[in-house]
Formats: structure tokens, sequence, C-alpha cells
């Protein structure tokens, strides 16, 4: 029996038409580029990948290799959102600047082409921090996993469904979100950022962040991959101090997918929501 949630997906992006798929490699994105595809054809769908110092090198190739082994008609775009005095400066708003650098690249291939942007924006999505989101709503792009009504979960088992490699991608963001807000965004560090995070990988860590703190950084992981990081010590404070380190800690707490939107929250408000056992 055909799964709803997926069918549902297939009929929205066929009513939307022809569209324009920002697809950045990960689980939501790589859904919404495959089945565009699927329903609408390599014609009327197209795939485009944004490049810029916040993405890591890793995920552009792994959008190659999708592309390639899917099918999909696929192209690299390059957006200038360093250049931007706005997004380097690093505030809360950061995203916006961001996602309005990338629409302002895409929406005049989406011209070129008669079609609409599409973004892999899942309902999940909806509940946090993600100025981003109205940059693009605001630039006419839509989101069919959020039409939809998917969430992340069933994002996930539909791709497992459909034998998607990318089912089981551990969720990844971009280098500036390991930034906290009000550190400046640059090169440099977005660098200092991925090396450190390719010297991890490189060992063995596949879900992971590398949160920058001047001199030190702050390693997550999933809890159950602390032994790991205690029994490897020693590489691992030598694969972060290649990147330029001084200092390598481990989060107790474990790997938070935008853990630092906490800062935007109140203490007191945080206390409360925690209850009595946190």
């Amino acid at each position: 029996m055909p799964d709803p949630s997926l069918e549902r997906l297939r009929s929205v992006v066929a009513a939307i038409g022809p569209v324009v798929v920002a697809f950045s490699g990960g689980v939501d994105s790589a859904l919404v580029a495959w089945v565009a595809n699927d329903v609408l054809g390599p014609d009327r769908a197209l795939a485009v990948t944004a490049v810029s110092p916040s993405l890591p090198d890793v995920e552009r190739a792994s959008c190659a290799e999708l592309a390639e082994s899917w099918g999909l008609r696929w192209r690299v775009v390059e957006t200038d959102e360093m250049t931007r005095a706005a997004y380097r400066r690093n505030d809360p708003d950061r995203c916006f600047h961001c996602k309005d650098a990338l629409m302002d690249a895409v929406v005049p291939l989406a011209a070129a082409e008669q079609a609409t942007v599409v973004l892999g924006v899942n309902v999940d999505d909806l509940g946090d921090h993600r100025p981003g989101q109205r940059a693009a709503a605001d630039q006419g792009a839509r989101f069919p996993l959020v039409e939809a009504g998917l969430t992340k979960h069933d994002v996930r088992r539909c791709s497992a469904e459909l034998g998607l490699v990318t089912w089981d991608k551990p969720a990844a963001a971009c280098l500036a979100s390991r930034l906290p807000y009000g550190t400046s965004v640059s090169v440099d560090l977005l660098g200092r950022v991925e090396r450190a995070e390719r010297g991890l990988r490189d060992l063995g860590f596949v879900d992971l962040r590398v949160r920058h703190y001047d001199d030190l950084a702050r390693v997550e992981v999933p809890p159950s991959d602390f032994p790991r990081v205690i029994d490897g010590r020693d590489e691992v404070v030598a694969a972060v101090r290649a990147a330029g380190y001084r200092y390598v800690t481990l989060d107790l707490e474990g790997l938070r997918s935008g853990n630092l939107n906490e800062a935007l929250v109140p203490e007191a408000m945080r206390s409360a929501n925690a209850g009595p056992d946190r």
C-alpha cells in the first residue's frame, strides 16, 4: 500500500508544477529533489546547490554524487552572503540574510525556468528559530514537505521506503551555525571549524559538531559516542588542535542540533521548561 505521506508529497509537487529545488544534500532537500525529478521529470525539475564558504566541501561533493546517481538535472550557484555586513555580524537573524542571498541567486534561475523555488523545510522545523524560512517565503519560495504535512520522521521513513541513501543521514547545518551569535563570521573561522570536523570524521565520527569559542573548541557528539572520544582522546585532541584550536572540550549534554539558539531564550524560561530533574 502506498505511503500516504509520500503520496501527499507527490501531489503537492505535481500541483506546484515546474520547480527549482534548493538542494543541500540533506535528508529533507534530497527527498524533495528526488520526488520532484520523479514526478515532474528533469525537464521540469532543476536541483541547485548554493556554494559559499559556509558549505563544507564534503557536502558539495555529496550533492554532486547524489545528482549523478539519481539522474537529477543539477547545477551549482555561488551565493554572496559573506559580502553582506548583516550576515557577517552574526546576530540572531543571520540565517535570514543567508537565505536571502540564496534566493537572490536562485530566483533568476526559476524565472528562466518559469518555475517555483522549493525548499526542504519540514513541519518540525517550524517550531525552531529559523528566520531563513521567512526570507525564502518573502521571495516566493514554497515548502512542499510542510504543505504535505511531513515531519522529520516522515521524511526519513519515506526516504527509506524509496531506498534513498540519505534516509539516515545525520542532520547538517551550515558552518556558520557553529559560531555563537555575536562572533563575526569570517572565511578563516569557517575554515577552522571545517578542518576540525573533517579531522574528527577521519577518525570515524559521523554525527558531530565543533562549536567555536575563540581558542576553545566544544565538541558535540551523541552520548553513545562518548566512550570512543575518551578512549581516543589523544587522537581527538590532536585532530582538533591541528585545525588551530588550543583547548578541546567535550559537551556532556551531547549533540543538540541548533543548540546555540538556547541563548535566545531567557534563563528563567529555560529553567521553568526544564523541570526539576534538569
